[in-house]
Formats: C-alpha cells, structure tokens, sequence
C-alpha cells in the first residue's frame, strides 16, 4: 500500500525548526477559529501523536526526531459543488470551503558542519532523513545564529544552504564509495542495468526505480556504469540528492532588520520558486490571539481585524471580540508593518503548499455516490468526508490501493474520485 508522503525539516540549531513545525501543525487550535467563535467538533484538528518541541535559542534543543501533523492548505472540493455546509472531513478541517489537510512531518535535529563525519550527532540526525520524500530547509535569515547555532551577529546564511546540502550529498557518497568497488563487480557479474544496480543501492533511502531513472537522466551520463570514475559516481549523488530530496528553503525571521540584505542576496543564488519567506513565530502569535478572541485572523492571511477595526467597518459589537491591551495592539500594528504589508503573510502556509508543488502532489477526494458525494448510505448528507494527497500522474488504481488498502476488487471498482 502506497504510504503518504513525509516531509523533513532540517537546519542548522537555533534556526527556528522548532517554532516552524509548531506552526505548521498547530496542534492545539480548531481550524478556522476566529475570536471566539469554536468550529463544530467534527471540524476540530485531530490532536498530535507525539508532542510538539520546545523551541531553545541553544544546541540541540531536539535530539530525538520529532513526528507531526502538519496541514496542507488547499480548496476543498465542497466549494467547486456548493455543498461546503455539509463538508465534515474525517482528519484535519473545512471552514468556508478553505481545506486542512493532513501531511506527516518530520522534525530533525540540528545539523552542524562536518555532520556526515558524526559531529554533532550527524550520522543519527541524517539517517532519520533517510525516507523523507521533500525537505523543509530552514534558514535565520537575521543572520544572528552561527554555523554551529551560536548567537552572533552579520553572519551570512547563504552559507548554510550550500553547506547542508554538501553534507547530505557526503553522506550518501560515503555510503556508497565504501561499497563501490564490490558494487561494480557485481553489476558486471549480473549483467545488471544501472537502473537495477543503483536501485539497489538507493533503496534504503526510499528510492524506487522511477526515481533512479530520473536521477540518470539529470545527470545525462552516457558511459557504462562499469566504467564511471569517482568524479562520476559524485555527479550521479548530486543528480539523486536534487531527485529524491526536492528542498523548500524557508527563510525565517524576516522581520528582523539584518534579514533584508540576507534575503536578497540568497534570491540571487537560488531557484525563486524553491524560496518561501517566512516569520514562524509571527504566525503562532496572531494563531494565539484570534484563539483567545482578540484578532479575527485566518491563517496565511494577509489580513488582520481588530474589535475597532470592526466597529470602524460598522459591527457595533466588533465581531464580539476582546479589547486590546497597548503592548498588544502595538505588536500587532508592528506584525502587519514589517511582515503581513511587506510580504503578503507570514509565509508559514505557503512552506507546506511550496512544498506540496515540488513533490507533485494534488489532492483527491473519494467518495461512492457521485450524486450525493458521500462516502456510504449511512452519510448520505456529509459530503466529502476524506481527501488523500497522490502525486500527478497516479491513475485510478493506484489512488483506490492508497484509501482501500489490499481491498477485494468489486470494492476497488465500486470506488469513484472527485475532484481529480
């Protein structure tokens, strides 16, 4: 049965990865939740199996990989057939026709230089990578955390982008150099293709035949494996890390004043569409605020609404939201200046949907009644009841086998998509 796709963060200590994940899931919110308005039960986010990391301005704050739920924001199905009042999905939320869903996370711990050697841990930390299938890389772009994630100040974070990615391509070449010599023999003796061969190789990172035979072709190499020098074998590593691992760069803390000259400097060096611009912990204090009714706020908005924006906007009662206290309304005024105005949000949303685009993953919405999209006799009225994530390109019966598992086939064939 085909498993969902994994999504790692990873980063220097003290970069945010904590405090990024933490806004990612939420675990503790209702989705949608604005002042003090509480979403149906049945639209409340399924809480987290393990418990979210405390952020830490030290060295390995996380040591033990960290598995979450994070939620993917896209359009629900419910709105394209106006039925969104009958939308109650079975995991994550629907509210006006704006869908959560669910995504698996994986937080690692800090990597520091030299981490394929074992410095810091790195050979632990990179083995938990081993399976993800996108990577969420996060950068301080203030430029006041280290190589090593000690505070300082004018440091170039455009360094570790180049630097992360140099030690996960040493830590799959050395891997695979320790073996060459036996591996080419091998691939000689049984008359292998490369494909096979490096396949074989790959596999305890994820990596299926489709995956290798794009990694070939990136890397356009057009002699016999048998006779690729090590300088090829390199190439070849770099070709798979671009392939297997696709990375998301998510530069946080751009609200900071030292963050704009890091930022465009690092846009210069990068794939745009690769760059999300993000302020985590911005993103969980306007989530704290609209749960405890004092700012009406959808996440990923551009858009802020206080008690005395409302009345302003003519609801006497101001949405029945809580007054300010100065310190907060103050921060708030900063927050939508330096962040939500400069930069249309605080980016935190657009990490996952960034993240969603370089995987190829569109949403799929099951159901057995194409006229009532419900999911069973029992439900007729709900609609919509789950969604999966399936890369483009997955036919029918590869999404039937992902939702029913080892299902008899006049169940699989009784099953129909919307939404596609």
């Amino acid at each position: 049965m085909p498993r969902d796709p994994l999504i790692g963060l990873v980063g220097k200590p003290s970069a945010g990865k904590s405090t990024t994940l933490n806004s990612l899931t939420d675990a503790s919110s209702k989705v949608g939740t604005q002042g003090s308005s509480p979403l149906p039960q049945s639209n409340t986010r399924k809480p987290l199996t393990t418990p979210s990391p405390k952020p830490g301005n030290f060295p390995f704050t996380t040591i033990d990989p960290q598995r979450a739920i994070g939620y993917l924001q896209i359009d629900c199905a419910c709105a394209r057939h106006h039925v969104s009042d009958r939308c109650k999905p079975n995991y994550g939320a629907c509210v006006d026709g704006r869908r959560s869903v669910p995504i698996e996370l994986l937080d690692v711990a800090g990597l520091v230089p030299g981490a394929h050697q074992g410095r810091g841990l790195g050979n632990k930390f990179l083995d938990d990578l081993r399976h993800a299938d996108a990577l969420i890389h996060v950068v301080d772009a203030s430029g006041t955390v280290d190589a090593e994630g000690k505070e300082t100040r004018g440091y170039d974070p455009s360094v570790d982008i180049a630097w992360l990615r140099s030690e996960i391509v040493a830590w799959i070449l050395g891997n695979l150099m320790q073996r060459w010599p036996s591996i080419r023999r091998r691939h000689v003796a049984v008359k292998a293709t490369a494909v096979e061969t490096l396949q074989g190789q790959f596999s305890g990172y994820g990596a299926t035949s489709t995956v290798i035979a794009r990694t070939l072709d990136r890397a356009a190499v057009k002699e016999p494996l048998e006779e690729w020098p090590d300088e090829t074998v390199a190439h070849i590593v770099n070709a798979f890390v671009d392939e297997k691992f696709p990375t998301v760069i998510a530069l946080n803390k751009i609200d900071h004043p030292d963050a704009d000259k890091n930022i465009s400097k690092i846009a210069k060096m990068q794939d745009p569409k690769t760059i999300v611009l993000c302020s985590a912990i911005s993103e969980i204090f306007l989530r704290k605020m609209a749960k405890q009714g004092y700012i009406k706020y959808v996440e990923g908005s551009e858009f802020i609404d206080t008690r005395e924006d409302l009345i302003e906007q003519g609801d006497p009662d101001g949405g029945g939201l809580k007054e300010l206290d100065e310190k907060n309304r103050n921060r708030i005024e900063n927050l939508k200046d330096m962040v939500l105005y400069r930069f249309g949000s605080t980016g935190v949303v657009q990490v996952l949907t960034r993240a969603a685009e370089l995987l190829g993953l569109v949403p799929v919405f099951p159901v057995r009644n194409t006229a009532t999209f419900s999911s069973g006799a029992s439900e007729s009225k709900v609609v919509f009841r789950d969604c999966v994530l399936v890369k483009k390109g997955s036919t029918v019966g590869d999404v039937a086998k992902k939702v029913m598992g080892d299902a008899p086939i006049a169940y699989v064939e009784d099953f129909v998509l919307q939404g596609w």
